[in-house]
């Protein structure tokens, strides 16, 4: 595993804090659907919960997104972190006063997601004030393997211990929890926005420096973007990877009637959904294999055309034991997409626009599933499951070499210093 930015004391803070926040900050992933289901009886009101909270993202993603291209960072985390905190201790409140309004829920669940987007955006702006360019494929690396080891480690533990002491200690542990991570934000130096090393006068954004995040400046993060075909790239491929070879929606199914498991569930099902971060974890823990490499946008659409090489191989396989083999090793692939993608995105862009890119970038990283299932779903109830699931990575694997040869600009890029 590449340690190198543990080096850096303000960045290895921060990692430890979100190291703990993830397995003690998680257990409401399970509580809040769990405590929905339980009041109303209904999976619609558990699926409603959901499109709240990403509906409170995307709109957390781009505003907060744009606040920290005009604030201190540090201040923009810490209120994101603490608003969260404190949402987890309204739930634990209305969990111990009965916990049967399902209203109060759904506004919670609303807080719970404009929180977590503005986390998400904010701390893909901080960490590259934090380390060198060249760390930032380790640092992405260490994040991501801290918050997919606790997506794995929080659920199994709140699935274990709600029996013994119920939904309102795990909101409660997940507040504390989150007192660690304000430390660690406290604890950083802060984090002004930056001039434009132009000069005022070369800097578009400039006139917005001490105002009020706009529209305005939202659109503007979306116009940066169109106008660097290499960022145009690195979405289209991200895209790709997760809008065509992201079949998640059909495990149940496969699960069922391919690999023989028990209707409504069973570990067929377990199994295929645990073996895709099994990938992820195991290629964070070897983060140092590749983290080194040069050639980031080379490396990172090879991953996500080996992505949808694995899909087609998922879709293929007629046994248990290779499908869940193929989801390690696209979880592994994945991993390897998403650190790169990250360090490209923060690389390139300048630090005035990147909290607004982070927010761009978290609409598309959870939007991109969101879509996927709806596609996925949609052509499953009129073709074979498995030939979907093929057609998908096959498209994937053309459609990221296509825009590898389109664009030079990717496949060639390498970072450099004068990026940030």
């Amino acid at each position: 595993m590449d340690r190198r930015p543990l080096a850096v004391a303000a960045y290895r803070r921060l990692w430890v804090a979100s190291a703990v926040c993830a397995v003690g900050g998680s257990f409401s992933v399970v509580a809040v659907p769990a405590q929905l289901f339980t009041v109303t009886g209904s999976s619609a009101a558990v699926g409603g919960a959901g499109a709240v909270s990403f509906v409170a993202l995307v709109v957390a993603a781009l505003w907060i997104g744009a606040l920290a291209d005009v604030m201190d960072r540090r201040r923009v985390l810490l209120a994101a972190h603490s608003g969260l905190a404190l949402t987890y201790a309204g739930l634990w409140i209305h969990t111990v006063l009965g916990g049967r309004s399902v209203a109060v829920l759904m506004m919670l669940v609303a807080c719970q997601g404009l929180t977590f987007g503005a986390i998400m955006t904010t701390m893909g702006a901080v960490v590259p004030r934090l380390v060198p360019v060249e760390l930032l494929p380790a640092a992405n690396s260490l994040m991501s393997l801290t918050r997919y080891a606790g997506s794995i480690l929080g659920p199994v533990l709140a699935g274990v211990v709600i029996p013994a002491v119920g939904l309102g200690t795990l909101y409660l542990c997940d507040a504390v929890a989150l007192l660690a991570v304000v430390w660690a934000v406290v604890r950083l130096p802060p984090l002004p926005p930056l001039p434009h090393p132009a000069g005022p006068s070369h800097d578009p954004d400039a006139q917005w420096r001490t105002r009020r995040p706009t529209i305005g400046q939202v659109v503007a993060s979306f116009r940066y973007v169109a106008a660097s075909r290499l960022l145009v790239a690195v979405l289209a491929v991200d895209l790709a990877a997760m809008v065509f070879g992201m079949p998640i929606a059909l495990f149940p199914e496969l699960a069922q009637h391919t690999y023989g498991g028990s209707a409504g569930g069973g570990l067929e099902l377990g199994l295929l959904y645990a073996a895709y971060p099994a990938g992820v974890v195991t290629a964070g823990l070897l983060s140092g294999t590749f983290t080194r490499v040069r050639r980031h946008g080379a490396l990172m659409a090879a991953a996500a055309a080996a992505w949808g090489v694995t899909v087609v191989v998922l879709g293929l396989a007629a046994q248990l034991w290779v499908a869940l083999a193929t989801l390690v090793i696209g979880g592994a692939v994945n991993f390897v997409l998403s650190t790169f993608r990250n360090a490209i995105t923060q690389a390139h862009t300048h630090d005035a626009m990147r909290g607004r890119i982070q927010g761009s970038l978290t609409v598309v990283l959870f939007g991109g599933p969101h879509i996927a299932n709806l596609l996925h779903g949609a052509a499953a109830s009129i073709l074979d499951p498995r030939m979907v699931i093929c057609a998908g990575g096959l498209l994937t694997t053309v459609t990221v070499a296509a825009i590898a040869w389109a664009v030079p600009e990717l496949r060639n890029y390498t970072p450099r210093h004068h990026d940030l």
